[in-house]
């Protein structure tokens, strides 16, 4: 697992630059979904690039970032797709479902709604993503305790019941998420790997996008032209 990282984010940028002349074993796509405003591309900003802005807009469409890391001695390339938890995109972020190997489903602790509306994901996760699709429930703005709606035992039975890993992080802090990223990481690439093992040592079938371009899901043309890589820090939710 990568070392601990400096406050301004300089530990991440360290290890991209070491990452840069190694070969890359693994591409994972992961989908951060979720209600609208209730941090996706707050927590993506602060795995990705330890960063936290105050100044938000909400996320148009799909935009995507990305991180490297080591897993048990594999160098793997998180692409992590944030996607619009607006109604009227619902449409546009289930067309990128496809190759997804996890998924991190995040609600607000201090919004019952976005919790009730988990459920809800998880059945649009099941009937658009592959069936071993790997999933993290995080309750995210755990530095809100005095605001809390969802106590933390309902989300865990929630999860229990579901078969999903869970945890709660603060994006404005940083507490749990580079945790939660990496379990989800973890999990994938043991999936993954086993998959290689009852493939004889060949590669899964569709379990692993090594070299590979993700491409954009045809029939979403009118979307295309919204989206944009995070280039500058728009930290919508």
């Amino acid at each position: 697992m990568n070392q601990e990282m400096n406050g301004d984010g300089t530990e991440n940028h360290q290890q991209e630059a070491i990452f840069h002349d190694q070969k890359i074993d693994y591409v994972f796509k992961v989908v951060v979904i979720g209600d609208s405003a209730v941090g996706k591309t707050q927590i993506l900003s602060r795995f990705t690039k330890n960063e936290f802005c105050y100044d938000s807009k909400s996320t148009i469409g799909v935009e995507f970032q990305t991180r490297t890391v080591t897993i048990k001695g594999k160098v793997i390339k998180a692409q992590i797709w944030d996607t619009a938890g607006q109604e009227r995109y619902r449409a546009v972020t289930s067309a990128y479902y496809r190759g997804a190997l996890g998924a991190v489903l995040v609600y607000d602790i201090t919004k019952r709604q976005s919790f009730d509306h988990v459920a809800r994901w998880v059945e649009e996760l099941r009937a658009h993503a592959d069936s071993s699709i790997r999933i993290i429930l995080i309750g995210n703005k755990s530095d809100l305790v005095d605001l809390r709606a969802v106590p933390t035992e309902d989300a865990v039975e929630f999860a229990e019941d579901q078969g999903l890993f869970f945890s709660e992080t603060s994006a404005l802090n940083g507490d749990n998420v580079d945790s939660a990223f990496f379990r989800l990481l973890e999990e994938i690439y043991g999936a993954v790997s086993k998959k290689e093992l009852e493939c004889g040592n060949g590669k899964a079938n569709g379990a692993t996008l090594t070299g590979s371009k993700i491409d954009v899901i045809p029939g979403a043309d009118l979307e295309i032209s919204e989206m944009k890589k995070l280039s500058t820090c728009s930290c919508g939710f």
